[in-house]
């Protein structure tokens, strides 16, 4: 019961209060970029959750070698690696089988690589001291967490359109100003959270 608890306590914690994009600012180049519509989030969501969670059952073995030959220094260059390897064969999935999202994402599929949510999820699951189960948990949460994040965020900017919004905050400025909006509602949670599982 108490490691369900605490499983579950790793999940909501990722999703809620330790969002990686509201709350730790890591990823916010798709956040930004891929967020305009709502079907361009969710597949990038969808293709980040993926990537997360892979990534992270194949670095935690690789770490451990990686620590047992004494050899943690290596930690970040080969977490790079799986995780180039592991979104181009996301990115020659969906191009294979889902072309129409493959388009939609463009530019930013590849970014995915270079996405920091995804490398600070695999170093963060290491610097916690998780073990394989609370890895892959915290990974598929702030997948979720960042899921969420991209779809609320996709839903104010379709509702941002239809305004009428001053000529200098057009762009960027508003996007800003909604996504600092969208941050502070996540901070309720943080209670909620603590008072649960505390």
């Amino acid at each position: 019961m108490e490691l369900t608890k605490g499983l579950v306590a790793i999940l909501l914690t990722a999703i809620l209060t330790q969002n990686f994009v509201l709350s730790k600012f890591l990823g916010i180049c798709p956040f930004l970029g891929v967020s305009k519509k709502l079907n361009t989030a969710v597949g990038m969501s969808a293709a980040v959750i993926f990537v997360m969670a892979l990534a992270t059952a194949v670095t935690y073995p690789i770490n451990l070698f990686l620590e047992s030959r004494k050899l943690g220094y290596l930690q970040t260059i080969v977490f790079i690696l799986v995780i180039a390897a592991l979104v181009q064969l996301v990115e020659i999935i969906l191009k294979k089988y889902i072309p129409a999202l493959y388009s939609a994402l463009g530019i930013y599929l590849p970014l995915i690589t270079t996405n920091c949510a995804v490398l600070g999820v695999v170093i963060l699951n290491v610097d916690n001291g998780y073990n394989f189960a609370q890895s892959m948990f915290n990974s598929v949460g702030a997948g979720l967490g960042f899921m969420l994040a991209m779809v609320m965020f996709a839903g104010v900017r379709e509702r941002m359109e239809s305004c009428d919004i001053p000529k200098f905050m057009r762009g960027l400025p508003i996007t800003l100003v909604a996504a600092s909006l969208v941050s502070v509602s996540f901070l309720g949670f943080t209670g909620i959270v603590e008072h649960i599982f505390g």
